[in-house]
């Protein structure tokens, strides 16, 4: 399963209400939006739907629906899920001038 969590630390508080695409690349096709989710008021997507087969993935947060003036308007965190049984929560925490992204 892979979820995220989204933090604005200039605020202390979760990021609500921000859209988030998950995409999964094909090797010679691209990238392909496999889920989409709006952060809840803890800031999280929990899920995507389908659970994950292992690939490379894209998770892309739109932080200028969030702050429209941000220096990043997306941020686009690329990893690998090797085991799709295990659990990928990647949480994002960022600030008007950067960000900092860690699996939990």
């Amino acid at each position: 399963m892979i979820s995220t969590q989204l933090l604005d630390s200039a605020q202390g508080r979760p990021a609500a209400r921000v859209p988030v695409d998950l995409d999964l690349f094909i090797t010679g096709r691209g990238w392909h939006q496999v889920g989409h989710g709006l952060t809840n008021s803890e800031g999280r997507v929990d899920s995507f739907g389908a659970p994950a087969a292992a690939g490379v993935y894209r998770i892309v947060f739109d932080l200028a629906a969030y702050l429209p003036d941000a220096f990043f308007p997306s941020v686009a965190i690329t990893f690998e899920v090797r085991d799709p049984e295990d659990h990928y929560h990647l949480p994002l925490v960022f600030s008007p001038f950067g960000y900092s992204v860690y699996r939990a």
